[in-house]
Protein backbone atom coordinates (compact mmCIF):
# COMPACT_ATOMS: atom_id res chain seq x y z
CA UNK A 1 0.00 0.00 0.00
CA UNK A 2 1.19 3.33 -0.96
CA UNK A 3 1.94 6.87 1.40
CA UNK A 4 -0.59 8.25 -0.46
CA UNK A 5 -3.18 5.58 -0.23
CA UNK A 6 -2.78 5.10 3.78
CA UNK A 7 -3.23 9.28 3.98
CA UNK A 8 -5.85 8.67 1.48
CA UNK A 9 -7.71 6.24 3.93
CA UNK A 10 -6.81 8.27 7.26
CA UNK A 11 -8.37 11.66 5.87
CA UNK A 12 -12.18 12.28 7.34
CA UNK A 13 -14.17 13.06 4.57
CA UNK A 14 -14.84 16.99 4.57
CA UNK A 15 -18.41 17.66 5.06
CA UNK A 16 -20.27 19.93 2.86
CA UNK A 17 -20.58 24.02 3.82
CA UNK A 18 -24.49 24.37 4.98
CA UNK A 19 -26.49 26.13 2.62
CA UNK A 20 -27.87 29.69 3.16
CA UNK A 21 -31.21 27.97 3.77
CA UNK A 22 -29.71 25.73 6.47
CA UNK A 23 -27.73 28.49 7.95
CA UNK A 24 -30.87 30.71 8.46
CA UNK A 25 -33.15 28.15 9.84
CA UNK A 26 -30.40 27.20 12.58
CA UNK A 27 -30.32 30.71 13.47
CA UNK A 28 -33.71 30.71 13.97
CA UNK A 29 -33.97 27.49 15.81
CA UNK A 30 -30.81 28.98 18.25
CA UNK A 31 -32.82 32.13 18.67
CA UNK A 32 -35.62 30.48 19.94
CA UNK A 33 -33.89 28.09 22.38
CA UNK A 34 -31.92 30.72 23.71
CA UNK A 35 -35.45 33.06 24.05
CA UNK A 36 -36.87 30.18 25.99
CA UNK A 37 -35.26 30.36 29.32
CA UNK A 38 -37.04 33.75 29.79
CA UNK A 39 -40.43 32.03 30.23
CA UNK A 40 -39.38 29.32 32.58
CA UNK A 41 -38.76 32.25 34.88
CA UNK A 42 -42.28 33.45 34.16
CA UNK A 43 -45.45 33.16 36.54
CA UNK A 44 -48.74 31.98 35.28
CA UNK A 45 -50.37 35.45 35.64
CA UNK A 46 -47.59 37.34 33.49
CA UNK A 47 -48.02 34.29 30.59
CA UNK A 48 -52.01 34.91 30.83
CA UNK A 49 -51.59 38.80 30.52
CA UNK A 50 -49.52 38.08 27.31
CA UNK A 51 -51.84 35.25 26.14
CA UNK A 52 -54.97 38.33 26.52
CA UNK A 53 -53.02 41.02 25.16
CA UNK A 54 -52.53 38.50 21.90
CA UNK A 55 -55.91 38.02 21.82
CA UNK A 56 -56.92 41.57 21.49
CA UNK A 57 -54.17 42.61 19.52
CA UNK A 58 -55.43 39.96 16.51
CA UNK A 59 -58.61 41.44 16.33
CA UNK A 60 -57.77 45.04 16.76
CA UNK A 61 -55.19 44.33 13.71
CA UNK A 62 -57.65 41.97 11.68
CA UNK A 63 -58.01 44.74 8.66
CA UNK A 64 -54.32 43.83 8.36
CA UNK A 65 -54.31 40.30 8.81
CA UNK A 66 -57.56 39.82 6.40
CA UNK A 67 -55.74 42.16 3.89
CA UNK A 68 -52.77 39.48 4.19
CA UNK A 69 -55.06 36.67 3.75
CA UNK A 70 -56.38 38.06 0.82
CA UNK A 71 -53.04 37.60 -0.90
CA UNK A 72 -53.22 33.98 -0.61
CA UNK A 73 -56.60 33.06 -1.09
CA UNK A 74 -55.85 35.23 -4.52
CA UNK A 75 -52.43 32.72 -5.07
CA UNK A 76 -54.66 29.71 -4.00
CA UNK A 77 -57.54 30.25 -6.28
CA UNK A 78 -54.89 30.86 -9.67
CA UNK A 79 -53.65 27.28 -8.78
CA UNK A 80 -56.95 25.49 -8.34
CA UNK A 81 -56.57 24.30 -4.66
CA UNK A 82 -58.96 22.22 -3.39
CA UNK A 83 -61.94 23.58 -1.51
CA UNK A 84 -61.12 21.73 1.68
CA UNK A 85 -57.92 23.10 2.05
CA UNK A 86 -59.36 26.68 1.09
CA UNK A 87 -61.54 26.62 3.62
CA UNK A 88 -58.75 25.76 6.27
CA UNK A 89 -56.78 28.83 4.93
CA UNK A 90 -59.38 31.39 4.79
CA UNK A 91 -59.01 34.47 7.40
CA UNK A 92 -62.01 36.69 7.78
CA UNK A 93 -62.85 38.70 11.11
CA UNK A 94 -65.34 35.76 12.60
CA UNK A 95 -62.34 33.29 12.12
CA UNK A 96 -60.04 35.81 13.76
CA UNK A 97 -62.38 36.59 16.93
CA UNK A 98 -62.62 32.54 17.43
CA UNK A 99 -58.80 32.22 16.88
CA UNK A 100 -58.44 35.40 19.30
CA UNK A 101 -61.22 33.16 21.95
CA UNK A 102 -58.74 30.00 21.67
CA UNK A 103 -56.18 31.91 23.21
CA UNK A 104 -58.32 33.43 26.02
CA UNK A 105 -59.59 29.81 26.82
CA UNK A 106 -55.73 28.76 26.93
CA UNK A 107 -55.27 31.66 29.31
CA UNK A 108 -58.07 30.83 31.59
CA UNK A 109 -56.69 27.07 31.92
CA UNK A 110 -54.53 25.92 34.91
CA UNK A 111 -50.58 26.07 33.62
CA UNK A 112 -49.02 22.64 33.63
CA UNK A 113 -45.31 23.80 34.41
CA UNK A 114 -44.53 22.84 37.99
CA UNK A 115 -47.62 20.59 38.53
CA UNK A 116 -45.73 17.85 40.62
CA UNK A 117 -46.47 14.26 38.73
CA UNK A 118 -45.56 12.22 41.26
CA UNK A 119 -42.85 11.83 44.31
CA UNK A 120 -41.52 9.90 47.21
CA UNK A 121 -39.39 10.39 50.30
CA UNK A 122 -37.74 6.92 50.67
CA UNK A 123 -36.45 4.95 52.94
CA UNK A 124 -33.26 6.88 53.75
CA UNK A 125 -34.70 10.13 53.76
CA UNK A 126 -34.47 11.04 49.94
CA UNK A 127 -36.84 13.15 48.76
CA UNK A 128 -38.29 12.65 44.86
CA UNK A 129 -40.36 14.81 42.94
CA UNK A 130 -41.48 14.54 39.42
CA UNK A 131 -42.30 17.70 37.77
CA UNK A 132 -43.52 19.01 35.04
CA UNK A 133 -41.40 21.33 32.85
CA UNK A 134 -41.73 22.54 29.11
CA UNK A 135 -39.90 20.30 26.24
CA UNK A 136 -38.18 23.28 25.08
CA UNK A 137 -38.58 24.40 21.34
CA UNK A 138 -41.11 22.95 19.90
CA UNK A 139 -41.13 23.03 15.66
CA UNK A 140 -44.81 22.81 13.74
CA UNK A 141 -44.68 22.21 10.35
CA UNK A 142 -48.48 22.77 8.89
CA UNK A 143 -50.16 23.68 5.75
CA UNK A 144 -52.64 26.48 4.89
CA UNK A 145 -53.78 26.04 8.33
CA UNK A 146 -53.16 29.80 9.46
CA UNK A 147 -55.10 29.34 12.40
CA UNK A 148 -52.67 26.27 13.83
CA UNK A 149 -49.97 29.80 13.39
CA UNK A 150 -51.40 31.12 16.63
CA UNK A 151 -52.88 27.93 18.56
CA UNK A 152 -49.48 26.38 18.35
CA UNK A 153 -47.46 30.02 19.70
CA UNK A 154 -50.45 30.38 22.59
CA UNK A 155 -50.23 26.59 23.74
CA UNK A 156 -46.32 27.04 23.63
CA UNK A 157 -45.78 30.11 25.38
CA UNK A 158 -48.40 28.94 28.28
CA UNK A 159 -46.54 25.67 28.62
CA UNK A 160 -43.15 27.40 28.95
CA UNK A 161 -42.29 26.58 25.21
CA UNK A 162 -40.43 28.64 22.20
CA UNK A 163 -41.56 28.01 18.91
CA UNK A 164 -40.67 27.54 15.29
CA UNK A 165 -43.54 27.69 13.09
CA UNK A 166 -43.46 26.53 9.09
CA UNK A 167 -46.83 27.01 7.93
CA UNK A 168 -46.27 26.55 4.08
CA UNK A 169 -46.32 28.59 1.21
CA UNK A 170 -49.97 28.82 0.45
CA UNK A 171 -50.48 31.02 3.94
CA UNK A 172 -47.59 32.96 3.66
CA UNK A 173 -48.55 35.99 3.99
CA UNK A 174 -50.99 35.17 6.56
CA UNK A 175 -48.81 33.66 8.60
CA UNK A 176 -45.98 36.55 8.49
CA UNK A 177 -48.83 38.98 9.05
CA UNK A 178 -50.07 36.75 12.56
CA UNK A 179 -46.45 36.33 13.46
CA UNK A 180 -45.50 39.97 13.73
CA UNK A 181 -48.67 40.74 15.70
CA UNK A 182 -47.67 38.25 18.54
CA UNK A 183 -44.27 39.46 17.96
CA UNK A 184 -45.30 42.71 18.76
CA UNK A 185 -46.94 41.28 21.83
CA UNK A 186 -44.15 39.81 23.19
CA UNK A 187 -41.48 43.25 22.58
CA UNK A 188 -44.04 45.26 24.47
CA UNK A 189 -44.53 42.40 27.05
CA UNK A 190 -40.47 42.84 27.70
CA UNK A 191 -40.16 39.18 26.29
CA UNK A 192 -38.23 38.34 23.13
CA UNK A 193 -39.70 38.59 20.17
CA UNK A 194 -37.85 34.82 19.17
CA UNK A 195 -40.15 32.83 21.31
CA UNK A 196 -42.15 32.94 17.84
CA UNK A 197 -40.23 32.20 15.13
CA UNK A 198 -41.37 31.72 11.55
CA UNK A 199 -39.75 30.02 8.86
CA UNK A 200 -42.31 30.05 5.92
CA UNK A 201 -40.06 32.05 3.74
CA UNK A 202 -37.10 29.35 2.90
CA UNK A 203 -40.35 26.83 1.60
CA UNK A 204 -39.37 22.51 1.80
CA UNK A 205 -35.73 23.40 1.79
CA UNK A 206 -36.23 24.91 5.28
CA UNK A 207 -38.40 21.97 6.70
CA UNK A 208 -35.68 19.67 5.43
CA UNK A 209 -33.24 21.83 7.35
CA UNK A 210 -35.87 22.16 10.24
CA UNK A 211 -35.81 18.39 10.70
CA UNK A 212 -32.11 18.64 10.59
CA UNK A 213 -31.99 20.78 14.01
CA UNK A 214 -31.57 18.18 16.22
CA UNK A 215 -29.87 19.51 19.48
CA UNK A 216 -31.58 22.63 18.96
CA UNK A 217 -35.24 22.03 18.15
CA UNK A 218 -36.60 19.51 21.07
CA UNK A 219 -39.16 17.79 18.90
CA UNK A 220 -41.10 18.46 15.67
CA UNK A 221 -45.07 18.60 14.84
CA UNK A 222 -45.99 17.53 11.57
CA UNK A 223 -49.93 18.62 10.81
CA UNK A 224 -51.27 18.00 7.57
CA UNK A 225 -51.69 16.24 4.74
CA UNK A 226 -50.25 12.11 5.02
CA UNK A 227 -47.50 13.33 2.59
CA UNK A 228 -46.38 16.37 4.55
CA UNK A 229 -46.68 13.48 7.96
CA UNK A 230 -45.13 10.78 6.11
CA UNK A 231 -42.04 13.12 4.88
CA UNK A 232 -41.21 14.63 8.34
CA UNK A 233 -41.39 11.01 10.57
CA UNK A 234 -40.15 9.06 8.04
CA UNK A 235 -37.08 11.72 7.18
CA UNK A 236 -36.37 13.57 11.04
CA UNK A 237 -33.49 13.34 12.75
CA UNK A 238 -35.49 15.63 15.38
CA UNK A 239 -37.73 13.49 17.96
CA UNK A 240 -41.15 13.44 16.21
CA UNK A 241 -44.89 13.63 17.75
CA UNK A 242 -47.11 12.13 15.01
CA UNK A 243 -50.35 13.57 13.92
CA UNK A 244 -52.38 11.62 11.69
CA UNK A 245 -54.66 11.88 8.61
CA UNK A 246 -58.31 11.78 9.94
CA UNK A 247 -60.03 8.92 7.64
CA UNK A 248 -62.83 8.79 10.29
CA UNK A 249 -65.61 6.09 10.81
CA UNK A 250 -69.40 6.27 12.12
CA UNK A 251 -71.03 3.01 12.85
CA UNK A 252 -75.16 3.16 12.54
CA UNK A 253 -75.89 0.66 14.58
CA UNK A 254 -79.16 -1.64 14.35
CA UNK A 255 -80.30 -0.38 17.18
CA UNK A 256 -79.62 2.81 16.53
CA UNK A 257 -82.08 5.71 17.17
CA UNK A 258 -82.37 7.08 13.52
CA UNK A 259 -83.49 10.53 14.50
CA UNK A 260 -80.30 10.98 16.00
CA UNK A 261 -78.23 9.25 13.54
CA UNK A 262 -79.53 11.77 10.65
CA UNK A 263 -78.23 14.76 12.94
CA UNK A 264 -75.01 13.68 14.12
CA UNK A 265 -73.82 11.91 10.62
CA UNK A 266 -74.58 15.38 9.04
CA UNK A 267 -73.12 16.95 11.25
CA UNK A 268 -69.90 15.30 11.09
CA UNK A 269 -69.69 15.25 7.20
CA UNK A 270 -71.33 18.80 6.43
CA UNK A 271 -70.66 21.12 9.11
CA UNK A 272 -67.33 21.55 7.52
CA UNK A 273 -65.68 19.25 5.62
CA UNK A 274 -61.99 19.89 4.92
CA UNK A 275 -61.29 19.08 8.76
CA UNK A 276 -59.74 15.92 9.73
CA UNK A 277 -62.50 14.99 12.33
CA UNK A 278 -65.19 15.21 9.51
CA UNK A 279 -66.39 12.13 8.41
CA UNK A 280 -65.36 10.12 5.80
CA UNK A 281 -66.61 6.98 6.19
CA UNK A 282 -70.05 5.59 6.95
CA UNK A 283 -71.06 1.76 7.98
CA UNK A 284 -75.07 1.00 8.21
CA UNK A 285 -75.74 -2.31 9.57
CA UNK A 286 -77.39 -4.58 7.49
CA UNK A 287 -80.63 -5.13 9.47
CA UNK A 288 -81.13 -0.82 9.34
CA UNK A 289 -79.76 -0.32 6.33
CA UNK A 290 -83.14 -0.35 3.98
CA UNK A 291 -84.76 1.91 6.12
CA UNK A 292 -81.23 4.08 7.41
CA UNK A 293 -80.04 4.74 4.25
CA UNK A 294 -82.57 7.10 2.43
CA UNK A 295 -82.79 8.89 5.72
CA UNK A 296 -79.21 9.94 5.82
CA UNK A 297 -79.06 10.63 2.21
CA UNK A 298 -81.86 12.92 2.02
CA UNK A 299 -79.76 15.87 4.07
CA UNK A 300 -76.37 14.60 2.35
CA UNK A 301 -77.49 15.33 -0.85
CA UNK A 302 -79.09 18.57 -0.25
CA UNK A 303 -75.27 19.74 1.32
CA UNK A 304 -74.04 18.10 -2.31
CA UNK A 305 -72.03 15.24 -1.17
CA UNK A 306 -71.55 12.41 -3.26
CA UNK A 307 -71.58 9.06 -1.74
CA UNK A 308 -69.45 6.29 -2.81
CA UNK A 309 -71.45 3.39 -2.48
CA UNK A 310 -70.69 -0.34 -1.77
CA UNK A 311 -73.05 -2.57 -3.84
CA UNK A 312 -75.47 -3.53 -1.01
CA UNK A 313 -75.77 0.69 -0.44
CA UNK A 314 -76.16 1.78 -3.16
CA UNK A 315 -78.76 -0.96 -4.70
CA UNK A 316 -81.17 0.75 -2.14
CA UNK A 317 -79.82 4.44 -2.81
CA UNK A 318 -80.99 3.88 -6.38
CA UNK A 319 -84.27 4.80 -5.45
CA UNK A 320 -83.26 8.58 -3.97
CA UNK A 321 -81.63 11.52 -5.23
CA UNK A 322 -78.48 10.97 -3.73
CA UNK A 323 -75.75 11.29 -6.41
CA UNK A 324 -73.85 7.82 -5.88
CA UNK A 325 -71.20 6.58 -7.20
CA UNK A 326 -69.42 3.13 -6.91
CA UNK A 327 -67.32 2.28 -4.32
CA UNK A 328 -63.78 1.21 -5.19
CA UNK A 329 -61.36 -0.38 -2.69
CA UNK A 330 -59.47 2.99 -2.52
CA UNK A 331 -62.51 4.68 -1.05
CA UNK A 332 -62.40 2.83 1.95
CA UNK A 333 -58.76 4.03 2.62
CA UNK A 334 -59.36 7.96 1.51
CA UNK A 335 -59.76 11.32 3.50
CA UNK A 336 -61.70 13.28 1.07
CA UNK A 337 -61.86 16.78 2.80
CA UNK A 338 -64.18 17.92 0.23
CA UNK A 339 -67.99 16.51 -0.16
CA UNK A 340 -67.45 13.00 -0.53
CA UNK A 341 -68.37 10.26 1.71
CA UNK A 342 -67.75 6.72 1.66
CA UNK A 343 -70.85 4.23 2.19
CA UNK A 344 -70.94 0.49 3.06
CA UNK A 345 -73.66 -1.90 4.41
CA UNK A 346 -71.90 -4.31 6.98
CA UNK A 347 -73.33 -7.10 8.41
CA UNK A 348 -72.98 -6.83 12.20
CA UNK A 349 -70.40 -5.40 14.62
CA UNK A 350 -67.85 -7.97 13.97
CA UNK A 351 -68.05 -6.73 10.28
CA UNK A 352 -67.83 -2.71 11.10
CA UNK A 353 -64.88 -3.68 13.72
CA UNK A 354 -63.07 -5.57 11.06
CA UNK A 355 -63.12 -2.69 9.08
CA UNK A 356 -62.12 -0.64 11.03
CA UNK A 357 -59.11 -2.33 11.37
CA UNK A 358 -57.95 -2.41 8.45
CA UNK A 359 -58.90 1.02 7.14
CA UNK A 360 -58.98 3.23 9.74
CA UNK A 361 -55.83 5.87 10.60
CA UNK A 362 -56.53 5.55 14.37
CA UNK A 363 -57.99 9.01 14.35
CA UNK A 364 -61.64 9.34 15.50
CA UNK A 365 -64.63 6.40 15.23
CA UNK A 366 -67.71 6.83 16.86
CA UNK A 367 -70.93 3.78 17.16
CA UNK A 368 -74.57 5.30 17.27
CA UNK A 369 -76.71 2.68 18.92
CA UNK A 370 -79.27 2.02 21.68
CA UNK A 371 -77.99 -1.18 22.47
CA UNK A 372 -75.69 -1.16 25.39
CA UNK A 373 -73.55 -4.14 24.90
CA UNK A 374 -72.68 -2.80 21.30
CA UNK A 375 -71.34 0.49 22.60
CA UNK A 376 -69.25 -1.13 25.48
CA UNK A 377 -67.72 -3.75 22.19
CA UNK A 378 -67.08 -0.64 20.35
CA UNK A 379 -65.51 1.92 22.69
CA UNK A 380 -63.19 -0.93 23.76
CA UNK A 381 -62.31 -2.65 20.87
CA UNK A 382 -61.64 0.71 18.32
CA UNK A 383 -58.06 0.76 18.61
CA UNK A 384 -58.38 4.71 17.71
CA UNK A 385 -56.93 8.00 19.45
CA UNK A 386 -60.49 9.19 20.13
CA UNK A 387 -63.52 6.79 20.13
CA UNK A 388 -66.99 7.84 20.60
CA UNK A 389 -70.66 6.78 21.00
CA UNK A 390 -73.91 8.57 20.47
CA UNK A 391 -71.70 11.55 19.26
CA UNK A 392 -70.17 13.21 15.87
CA UNK A 393 -66.50 12.80 15.41
CA UNK A 394 -66.53 16.94 14.62
CA UNK A 395 -66.42 16.66 18.91
CA UNK A 396 -62.81 15.00 18.63
CA UNK A 397 -60.96 18.34 19.28
CA UNK A 398 -58.71 20.35 21.73
CA UNK A 399 -61.38 23.37 22.22
CA UNK A 400 -64.02 20.49 22.58
CA UNK A 401 -62.55 19.03 25.02
CA UNK A 402 -61.49 22.06 27.25
CA UNK A 403 -57.76 21.77 26.57
CA UNK A 404 -57.69 25.59 25.20
CA UNK A 405 -56.97 24.63 21.02
CA UNK A 406 -54.50 22.04 20.50
CA UNK A 407 -51.39 21.97 18.89
CA UNK A 408 -52.57 18.82 16.37
CA UNK A 409 -54.02 15.35 16.95
CA UNK A 410 -51.98 12.58 17.78
CA UNK A 411 -52.04 9.43 16.63
CA UNK A 412 -49.38 7.65 18.07
CA UNK A 413 -49.11 5.93 21.55
CA UNK A 414 -45.96 7.70 23.00
CA UNK A 415 -46.60 10.15 25.23
CA UNK A 416 -48.98 11.69 23.55
CA UNK A 417 -52.09 10.48 21.63
CA UNK A 418 -55.68 12.47 20.87
CA UNK A 419 -56.19 16.22 20.99
CA UNK A 420 -52.84 17.54 22.31
CA UNK A 421 -52.92 20.99 24.51
CA UNK A 422 -51.13 22.18 27.27
CA UNK A 423 -49.96 18.80 29.11
CA UNK A 424 -48.81 17.36 25.79
CA UNK A 425 -46.69 20.43 25.46
CA UNK A 426 -44.90 19.06 28.65
CA UNK A 427 -42.72 16.46 29.49
CA UNK A 428 -40.85 15.51 33.37
CA UNK A 429 -37.97 16.51 35.27
CA UNK A 430 -36.99 14.55 38.36
CA UNK A 431 -36.38 16.83 41.67
CA UNK A 432 -33.61 15.11 44.22
CA UNK A 433 -33.08 16.74 47.31
CA UNK A 434 -30.69 14.90 50.02
CA UNK A 435 -28.97 16.26 52.83
CA UNK A 436 -25.27 15.03 52.12
CA UNK A 437 -26.88 11.47 50.75
CA UNK A 438 -24.17 9.20 49.23
CA UNK A 439 -25.02 5.54 47.29
CA UNK A 440 -23.36 2.49 49.80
Amino acid sequence: MTSSSITHEHTPTAEAAPSAVEQSVREAARAAKDAQPHLARLHRDSKDRVLLAMAEALVERTEEIVAANARDLEAADAAGIAPGLRDRLVLDPQRIIAIAAQLRDAASLPDPVGEVIRGSVLRNGLELRELRVPMGVIGMVYEARPNVTVDAAGLALKSGNAVVLRGGSAALHSNTALIAVLRSVLTAHDLPADLIVGIDEHGRAGVDALMRARGLVDVLIPRGGEGLIRRVVENSLVPVIETGTGNTHILVDASADLDQAVEIVTNAATQRMGVCNALETLLVHREIAAQALPRLAAPLTSAGVTLHADEPAAEILRATDAVVVPATEQDWHTEYLSPDLAVRVVEDLDAALEHIRAYSTGHTESILTRDLESQQRFLAEVDSAVVMANASTRFSDGGEFGFGAEIGISTQKLHARGPMGLVEMTTGKWIVVGQGHVRP
